[in-house]
């Protein structure tokens, strides 16, 4: 792994010659036992391979995020002839499927066509995030929580820019994908914000690797408690990932079984609920009580997982950042100076 450390473009040649690796080899074994063996080499990689970038956090927690949870989760998916990974899929197809946060639109996909990106919302984003790289150069005169805060709707709005832009170069090479996010704010239940809005990649592997097969055993009530609780446990590992720290705090399983044990609960009240006749909750009250609750939880079990030193290097990262660009736009020179610099040279 010394080879690979903070070489951005090694990595992920290497990750391409592991993806590649996979589709081969899988294209000659049967799933089952020889092609989970033939694949171990293959998830360990995967998993080590985020710890080759030491020099930034959040080029770590990106890699991690891509590779180590999704990658390592497609790829054994792919040893039980399950997932989105087909060795039958064209190369091209198969490393972004394999190594990105994309989802496939299948042939058998809903009939809604995907929506095109939005270029005021992402103009939006872009403001947003603009603005607070340059509020990160107050973050130690902030609250601990407003600092949260503000790198909560960061995150939000980076990975919101980032998906669809990978999703847009997949379309323009012929691949249809999936959305990633479909306005999380909207939701009106907790399932409605797990299940169809928030961060969907991730509900579309953990659908056929734990809550199909632990539904099919136990029940539905069992699959989303069992789909949060490994959720839990990997973003723990990205913590670790992060931090480069073990062990994890426990706070980021906590939140997400709690919301597993919230989310069978819900669904069960909202059956008791229809069955006795009682009018739904008007839309906007659902929506603000949705938000209130994952942000109160965010803040009591969430984020303090990102304490002490994560917080600290990821905000750090991205002031420097938005220092580098207004250091950048004060040195290019006004329409005035322009102007003054070009009568000179004429003169």
């Amino acid at each position: 792994m010394e080879f690979l450390q903070d070489s951005i473009p090694k990595v992920c040649l290497a990750a391409a010659a592991a993806a590649l690796y996979a589709r081969a080899s899988s294209s000659l074994l049967r799933p089952g036992l020889p092609r989970l063996v033939a694949l171990l080499p293959v998830l360990a990689f995967l998993a080590a391979a985020p710890l080759a970038c030491t020099s930034s956090t959040n080029v770590r927690g990106t890699a991690a995020f891509f590779l180590a949870w999704l990658g390592t989760f497609k790829v054994a998916l792919l040893a039980a002839g399950r997932g989105p990974l087909d060795p039958a899929l064209p190369v091209l197809t198969f490393l972004f499927t394999a190594l990105l946060p994309v989802k496939l639109r299948g042939a058998a996909a809903p009939a809604k066509a995907g929506k095109p990106v939005s270029l005021v919302s992402c103009a939006v984003k872009v403001a947003v995030i603009a603005v607070l790289l340059w509020l990160y150069q107050f973050s130690d005169r902030m609250h601990l929580y407003a600092r949260l805060a503000l790198y909560g709707v960061h995150m939000y709005c980076f990975f919101d820019l980032l998906l669809p832009c990978i999703a847009a170069a997949g379309g323009a090479l012929g691949m249809e994908m999936e959305p990633q996010f479909d306005r999380p704010y909207l939701a009106s239940s907790l399932r409605d914000f797990w299940g169809r809005r928030w961060n969907l990649m991730v509900s579309a592997i953990l659908r056929p690797s734990v809550y199909d097969p632990v539904r099919a055993r136990a029940g539905s009530a069992a699959g989303v408690l069992a789909s949060f609780a490994v959720s839990g446990l990997m973003h723990e590992a990205m913590v670790c990932y992060l931090s480069l720290r073990w062990p994890p705090s426990g706070g980021m399983a906590a939140f997400f079984v709690l919301h597993g044990v919230c989310c069978v609960a819900e669904g069960w009240w909202a059956r008791r609920w229809a069955t006795s006749g009682w009018p739904p909750l008007q839309r906007p009250v659902a929506t603000a009580l949705v938000g209130l609750f994952v942000t109160a939880t965010s803040f009591w079990l969430f984020f303090p997982a990102l304490l002490p030193g994560v917080e600290e290097k990821l905000m750090e990262e991205w002031a420097a950042v938005g220092a580098f660009f207004l250091d950048a736009g004060g040195k290019v020179p006004s329409y005035g100076q322009r102007s003054k610099t070009f009568s000179s040279l004429t003169l």
